[in-house]
Formats: C-alpha cells, structure tokens, sequence
C-alpha cells in the first residue's frame, strides 16, 4: 500500500510538472458537467495550468440551461388556486422574466423545496386535496428518478401529481457547439451521466468531430488525471498523431454500456424530442417528454421554448456555450452576486459564475 501511494505522488507530480511546463499550440478543454466545474474551481485545477491550456466551463448545469419560459410558468402554476409547484432549492432563485419563485412565495405563491423527486409522495399524503406539479429538470442523472417517481404513482393510483419537465440530453448539445464554432479541441465528460448512458454515449461525437472525450470522476486526483489525459489525447490530435477517442476515466462507476435499467425506465416513460436551451435556442432532439399514453402526468411541458433575460447585460448565455468568461460579464460579481443574481449562472453551486465568484477563479 505505501509503495502504491509513492507511485500515485509521482505520477501526480508529473502531470502537474507536464501541464504547468506545456508550451505547444492552445488547447482548450470543455468541462461540460456543472460537478465538474465545481470540482476544479474547489481544487484549484485550472490554476495548476499553462497559461497554454484552457478549461472552459460548458452547458452542464441543469438549471442554468433551463430557459426563462420555463421559470415564468412555474410561477403562473404556484399562483393557481389548489396548485403547488414543487421544485429543488437551487430552482426558487433563477430568474423569470420579472421575479423568481422564490420572490413569489414570499407574496403568497404555492411553493414547496424538497431534496428528491420521491418527498412528493409524503406532500400528497399530507395534503391528497390539492394538485401538484414538480419542476423536472435535469439530464441523463435525474430523468430516470422522474421515470422511478411515475412507476410509483401509477401503482399507488395518485392522480393529482404533475411533471412540468425541462430534461435535457448530453450528445446534442454538444455536437451543437462542435458544429457552432466553439473552438473546443477536447470534452471532459460528465461521469454522473456516463453512470447511466455507459461510455459509448460519446464515441459517435469522438468520431464525428475528431475531438477526445475523458469521462471523469470527481474526486481531486481522479479530475486531475482526467483533465491531463484529455488535454495530452486533444495535443495528439491537433498533431495527427492519434485518433480521437473516448477514455473512461472512472472506471469505479462507469461502464462502456452503463445502467441498462435505467435506460430501459427512461424509454419505458420517456420519448426523444426538442428541447429549449438557455442561448443556444430549440436543439432538434435534445430533451426527453413524457411518452402520449402518460400525458395525462404532463403539465404543459412541450410548449416552453421562449427565454428572456432580467438583465440585458447578463452575458450567463455566452458563458454557458463557452464564448466567454464569467469575469468577462460586465455584471459579474458587482450588480450579480449570489445574494442578488440576474442570470442562472450565479444562482446554482453548479453555475459556473457562482463557482468562479467564490473560488476566484480567473481561468
């Protein structure tokens, strides 16, 4: 064991040697997960790098790429007689087009914070005369807990419990950025995501585009040598010197073919369809509704595609596809803070303005 951990110490100390001396063409990296993001702004990864290599912070925060129409809804249901919205609490502060649902609720709207899709089942015990319509939002992770809660209340017969969904998918809004200019030369690849999807999720995009992907785990050294590889497959690359592939990174959770139950649950309930996202507009087969024959579960989910901005200088969109830094937004960390935001971005511990704002992250 100390002979295992002597080899692991050197082998850390030559990836940060190789990635603070590297002095080749920029290379840029997307960390598309939003745990991803906290990680290395929590660990200081981007700080270990060559002023040569970027890590770019991408589209993986659920809530951030939630569009307004989407919150402004909500907001219409908690203001319904006998309707209470139900949503996590990282939801209640993004902004609609004129308040959040936290701003709401304290003028009296229906609104209820839980920690799991599964707490609705006690709300409908404790309250069985009124209507409730859950905030779905998510990707791969969460949808097939949404498809777990729907088992549960078609088998216990509960008929006044709703899913106003936002669920997004991974490989489309990223082939969406290969395709729109984004310069990104590599992925890092969301491991809580590939859990479920397996590995092969990313190997059609690998392929497509020529640019690696690294599923990564979240833990300081397993990241760290994620990011390493990837940058070294992404030099590769631009070389010619190897074929653009997938490297699982996270082999203690994440299997070439993933959580097979979970994907035949998803489908079970779930259908492919367009989906809204935050700047980048409708991306054709980028989201998951509720299959025909269980749309009575559905609250208007289809129809949310418009997105509106509180502040006009709020730059969350370009952010989000990787077009800017959060340092780069005019409001950032003066007029949008934590306490006060006007984008998406700095509400959720996942946005990436949040994580830069309190880590210090400049890179």
């Amino acid at each position: 064991m100390t002979d295992f951990k002597i080899d692991m110490d050197r082998q850390i100390t030559k990836i940060k040697a190789w990635l603070a001396a590297y002095d080749g063409p920029d290379i840029s990296i997307m960390e598309v997960c939003g745990s991803h993001t906290a990680a290395i702004s929590k660990y200081g990864i981007s700080g270990l790098l060559s002023p040569r290599l970027h890590l770019i912070s991408g589209p993986g925060c659920p809530v951030c790429v939630t569009p307004t129409a989407y919150i402004d809804r909500l907001l219409e249901l908690s203001l319904e007689p006998g309707t209470t919205v139900v949503t996590f609490g990282d939801l209640m502060r993004v902004p609609g087009r004129a308040r959040s649902l936290a701003d709401a609720r304290s003028e009296g709207a229906q609104v209820e914070m839980v920690y799991s899709p599964m707490d609705i089942l006690r709300l409908v015990k404790e309250q069985p005369q009124r209507r409730f319509v859950f905030a779905a939002v998510g990707f791969e992770t969460t949808t097939p807990v949404y498809a777990m809660l729907l088992e549960q209340l078609i088998e216990q017969k509960i008929e006044n419990v709703q899913l106003l969904t936002a669920l997004k998918t991974m490989p489309e809004v990223i082939a969406w950025l290969c395709e729109n200019g984004s310069g990104i030369d590599g992925f890092l690849a969301p491991g809580h995501v590939a859990a479920v999807t397996g590995a092969k999720l990313f190997e059609p995009l690998a392929a497509r585009y020529q640019v690696p992907f690294g599923v990564a785990g979240f833990e300081a050294k397993e990241l760290l040598l994620a990011v390493y590889g990837t940058f070294r497959a992404a030099v590769r690359c631009r070389e010619d010197r190897g074929r653009a592939d997938v490297k699982n990174y996270y082999p203690s959770v994440v299997t070439h073919e993933g959580n097979e139950l979970a994907q035949r649950i998803v489908d079970k309930y779930f259908e492919v369809s367009d989906a809204a996202w935050r700047g980048m507009g409708v991306i054709p087969a980028s989201g998951r509704l509720l299959r025909a024959e269980y749309a009575g579960f559905d609250a208007g989910s289809a129809s949310l595609i418009q997105d509106h901005r509180k502040n006009q200088a709020c730059r969350c969109d370009q952010v989000l596809m990787g077009r800017c830094l959060p340092g780069d937004c005019p409001l950032f960390g003066t007029v949008c803070t934590p306490q006060n935001p006007q984008g998406a971005c700095m509400v959720s511990e996942e946005g990436s303005c949040h994580q830069y704002l309190m880590y210090h992250r400049t890179r």
